[in-house]
């Protein structure tokens, strides 16, 4: 199906058409635009503490190693022999001295170059057969790679975000639990659905009694500024930035940082409002908000005083995606004695899996041939963003620069 008809059917304030969900070319096109461009989240630096620890990332069926060398430097690796091709690591994490390929034993080092290949010819350039490296970086303790050797810089993000994000020293945090739910629908429905609240009071009761985003924005602006006016006291910045999107202007340097207020006095995200872990970094107190955070166009985090989550989401095929949610706590807390992991995550769990439950529906309607993408509601703002920075990227910048002057 031709992209460029579909895209220019988009009308706009308005869901996307059926074609973007369900087209195999489309879905392709997804891939090679967005995300084979952009800073993926794949991890955290506590997932790989030792020399030849390492962890694999997969996506839309592309496998990475993330892999701690001798130096210290985490580095990412495809997960493709430079011989036949053969996959090198099947298990999804592990410790290696070395990386030997299974098939013919070629063998690499931790920074993926080739240090032997048996009955090789004599005067075989090594140098030019190592593991192909993609771009890292290590931002706060979180892992983004980006397949694009010619990518933006990493920059924005950091400058933008890490002073906002210092207070949490996510660098020192510790993965207190790592869960996956898949979900049977195109990754878009699954952004889309992330995106809003619009939804949250019909399908979210455990979250929208404690969560001001439950609500249209301007019944929290005063509550926002009784959080924003404690958030000094308690070691937290008033600030806040929002760059996603076509706002960000350069693929894959989508970022925001945006507090708002917590409800009926609740502390944190938890099943009573309560504290479920001891405070993160150098946060002293409760200033009675939580922070949405956007890092690149599928990674999102929600910053609690006593804990983080984050959200990436991961397609592994045309109806098929991958929502991993990290829970991070203080590097010294203990388990059993300072935090209970099901106490920690329930509020996300439940949450999730309705998610789940409400985008595969989803996904159902949109497959039906009498499917028609009906007006969004102001509460769908943020959704409204991602569907322009959608087009705009699907469009390719010459495109969208020409319809926006005409």
């Amino acid at each position: 199906m031709e992209l460029k008809k579909v895209l220019d059917s988009w009308q706009h304030g308005h869901g996307l058409p059926r074609a973007v969900y369900q087209d195999p070319e489309i879905y392709e096109s997804d891939i090679r635009r967005i995300f084979l461009k952009s800073w993926q989240y794949v991890g955290h630096a506590s997932q790989i503490p030792q020399r030849g620890d390492y962890f694999l990332f997969e996506i839309a069926g592309e496998s990475v190693i993330l892999v701690r060398d001798g130096e210290g430097a985490v580095n990412a690796l495809l997960n493709v022999c430079r011989h036949r091709g053969s996959r090198i690591c099947d298990a999804p994490e592990g410790r290696e001295a070395r990386l030997t390929c299974k098939y013919h034993g070629w063998t690499y080092g931790l920074d993926g170059s080739l240090r032997a290949a048996g009955f090789s010819p004599e005067g075989m350039d090594k140098t030019r057969l190592g593991l192909k490296r993609l771009q890292v970086k290590v931002f706060q303790g979180l892992i983004f790679i980006n397949f694009d050797p010619d990518a933006v810089p990493f920059d924005a993000i950091e400058e933008d975000l890490g002073p906002l994000l210092a207070p949490w020293c996510l660098d020192r945090a510790k993965i207190a639990h790592r869960q996956n739910y898949p979900i049977a629908s195109n990754w878009k429905l699954s952004i889309e659905n992330y995106c809003e609240c619009y939804h949250c009071l019909a399908a979210h009761p455990e979250y929208s009694v404690g969560h001001g985003l439950a609500l249209p924005r301007k019944e929290c602006e005063v509550m926002l500024g009784q959080v924003l006016a404690r958030a000094d006291s308690v070691g937290l910045s008033r600030a806040g930035t929002l760059h996603s999107w076509l706002e960000a202007g350069v693929l894959g340097t989508e970022r925001s940082f945006d507090r708002y207020p917590l409800l009926r006095g609740h502390l944190t995200g938890s099943r009573d409002g309560k504290p479920v872990a001891p405070l993160m970094g150098t946060i002293t107190g409760y200033d009675g908000g939580a922070t949405d955070v956007h890092m690149g166009p599928t990674t999102f985090g929600l910053a609690y005083c006593d804990h983080v989550v984050l959200y990436r989401f991961t397609p592994r095929g045309l109806r098929n995606t991958d929502c991993e949610i990290t829970w991070l706590v203080n590097e010294s807390a203990i388990e059993g004695k300072d935090y209970d992991r099901a106490a920690l995550t329930w509020l996300w769990d439940v949450t999730t899996l309705a998610d789940k439950q409400i985008i595969e529906r989803n996904q159902a309607g949109v497959d039906s041939r009498f499917y028609e993408p009906g007006p969004l509601m102001p509460m769908e703002d943020f959704t409204h963003r991602f569907l322009e920075w959608y087009v705009a990227t699907m469009r390719g910048p010459a495109d969208s620069a020409k319809r926006r002057a005409g």
